[in-house]
C-alpha cells in the first residue's frame, strides 16, 4: 500500500515536470496551517482567517473534513456549494453544524443548468463537467452560477478564502475570474491535469492568469494537485490597514 502511494507520487511529479517542465516555487512566505483528511487536503495562510471570513467551498463528494476542521479552528461560517445529487444526498444524511451553510448549485462560467457526468469508477461519487470518453453518455443536468452572481444573491462584497474542487471546471473559473473584479484574498484550487482531456499545460496556463492577477504561490501538495495562492495587493491593503 505505501509503495503505491509513493509510485503513485513519482508518477506525478515525473508527469508533472516532463510536461510542465518547471517545479512550482513557493513565492509567498506565511504561517499556513494544513486542514482536510488525506482525500481534501489544503493549506491556509492562517492570519488571513477570523471569525468574520467569508469563506467559499466549492465541490463536496462525500468529504467536508477542510470545512469543519476551518470551523474549529476560526469559528467561521463555510458556504459550501455542490449541484450533483449524490454529494447533495450523502451532505443531508450528515449531522453537520449549523456554520456550514449548504448551496445546492455550482460554480461555472456561466449561469444556467450544465450536464455533469459521473466517474467512470463507480466507487467515487465527483461529476464532473468534462466527458471522460467518447461513449459516456450517463449524465445529470444541474445548476451553475458564475462568482460575481453568487456574491449578489449572498449580498457579500468579498471572499477572504475561495476553494475550488470542481473536477476541471476550475480552469474555466478563472477565465472568467480574470474577467471580473473579484480577487478573493486567498484561492485554493485542486487542479485537475491529471485527467487526459486536460493536462499540466492547461494547469500552467491557469497558474500565469493568476499571477496576472496579482496571486503568489504559498503552498501546494506533494500530490502537485491542490495549490494555495494569496492575492499580493489586498493581503497588503489588509496588513496597512492592521499596522
Amino acid at each position: 500500500m505505501i509503495f503505491q502511494k509513493i509510485t503513485n507520487l513519482f508518477t506525478r511529479w515525473s508527469r508533472w515536470v516532463l510536461q510542465a517542465r518547471y517545479v512550482p516555487r513557493i513565492e509567498y512566505a506565511c504561517r499556513k496551517q494544513t486542514f482536510g483528511a488525506w482525500y481534501g487536503r489544503y493549506t491556509v495562510a492562517v492570519d488571513y482567517i477570523n471569525p468574520k471570513s467569508i469563506i467559499y467551498s466549492f465541490g463536496i463528494g462525500e468529504d467536508l473534513t477542510f470545512e469543519l476542521e476551518l470551523i474549529n479552528k476560526f469559528n467561521v461560517n463555510v458556504f459550501s456549494f455542490d449541484p450533483t445529487p449524490k454529494s447533495l444526498a450523502w451532505a443531508k444524511s450528515q449531522n453537520l453544524p449549523d456554520k456550514i451553510i449548504i448551496n445546492e448549485y455550482g460554480i461555472g462560467k456561466a449561469d444556467g443548468l450544465i450536464s455533469f457526468y459521473p466517474p467512470e469508477n463507480n466507487d467515487f461519487i465527483s461529476h464532473s463537467t468534462i466527458k471522460r470518453s467518447s461513449g459516456q453518455t450517463e449524465f445529470v443536468q444541474a445548476p451553475v452560477k458564475r462568482l460575481d452572481t453568487i456574491m449578489k444573491e449572498l449580498s457579500h462584497n468579498r471572499i477572504d478564502l475561495l476553494k475550488m474542487d470542481i473536477e476541471g471546471s476550475e480552469y474555466d473559473v478563472i477565465n472568467d475570474l480574470e474577467r471580473i473584479n473579484i480577487r478573493p484574498i486567498q484561492i485554493l484550487v485542486e487542479f485537475h491535469h491529471g485527467f487526459p482531456e486536460i493536462g499540466v499545460p492547461r494547469t500552467k496556463q491557469a497558474i500565469r492568469q493568476l499571477t496576472r492577477m496579482g496571486y503568489a504561490l504559498f503552498a501546494y501538495s506533494i500530490k502537485l494537485e491542490e495549490f494555495s495562492f494569496i492575492h499580493l495587493p489586498t493581503v497588503k491593503n489588509y496588513e496597512t490597514r492592521r499596522d
